[in-house]
């Protein structure tokens, strides 16, 4: 850590502390704060999403579906052809941002000559992003992604359509098996800096009680669900 995010760290506590009119804890209390930041207990698991695999992958675009995404599995063999026949069946332009991910590097995007692809950040004129995601959940259909070089979080809200790309092995029962993943994937001391929970396109329902898409991100979302 950086001398100048110590410090900022520090200012941070110490304004928390006496807030709280107390010091640092020690002891006991310390102690026990300790144990629980090594091994951080999980939280309550929802029983619709314990499943053999196959079933909690239907479960996932079950739910997906309910929430106005749109679902299509394939095999990787067939994961680029199927994100150009979505933006053709639905009148959308052959042009996307791409995560500059190795997880989205297998497939075969050389061999769609529609496709125009730029790999990078979204941009404000970007009218479709195609990113992979960490980690797919069950229990509600919801997409985790890991912000990062090599998936910048602009993918994830300024295109009007976004097409996520998750393999079947990332789909998991509930949001506690998400945690635990981060944790061993990157480390408590390198966690990424955004972690961001999709569950469908943006809508809203604040105005005069109507579902409105696209209020503050992709109005569509299409998911496809790779074959492992």
């Amino acid at each position: 850590m950086s001398e100048s995010a110590t410090t900022a760290r520090a200012q941070i506590l110490n304004g928390i502390r006496r807030s709280l009119r107390r010091g640092e804890i020690s002891g006991a209390q310390r102690q026990a704060a300790e144990a629980r930041l090594a091994e951080p207990p999980r939280g309550p698991v929802v029983a619709r999403a314990q499943l053999a695999q196959p079933e909690k992958v239907a479960l996932f675009c079950q739910w997906a579906e309910t929430n106005n995404a749109t679902v299509a599995r394939v095999a990787a063999s067939d994961v680029a052809a199927e994100v150009v026949s979505y933006l053709m069946r639905n009148n959308l332009p052959a042009q996307a941002a791409m995560a500059p991910s190795p997880q989205l590097a297998d497939y075969d995007w050389v061999g769609q000559k529609m496709l125009s692809l730029r790999r990078g950040r979204g941009e404000a004129a970007d009218q479709v992003s195609i990113t992979g995601a960490f980690a797919g959940i069950a229990e509600t259909g919801t997409l985790v992604m890991a912000s990062g070089p090599e998936h910048p979080v602009t993918l994830n809200l300024l295109p009007d359509t976004h097409v996520v790309v998750v393999r079947e092995s990332d789909i998991v029962s509930g949001y506690e098996d998400v945690w635990t993943r981060l944790r061993e994937r990157y480390g408590k001391a390198c966690m990424p800096r955004t972690i961001n929970t999709l569950t469908g396109p943006s809508r809203t329902g604040d105005i005069e009680q109507a579902m409105e898409l696209g209020a503050h991100g992709p109005r569509r979302m299409h998911i496809v669900v790779v074959h492992t």
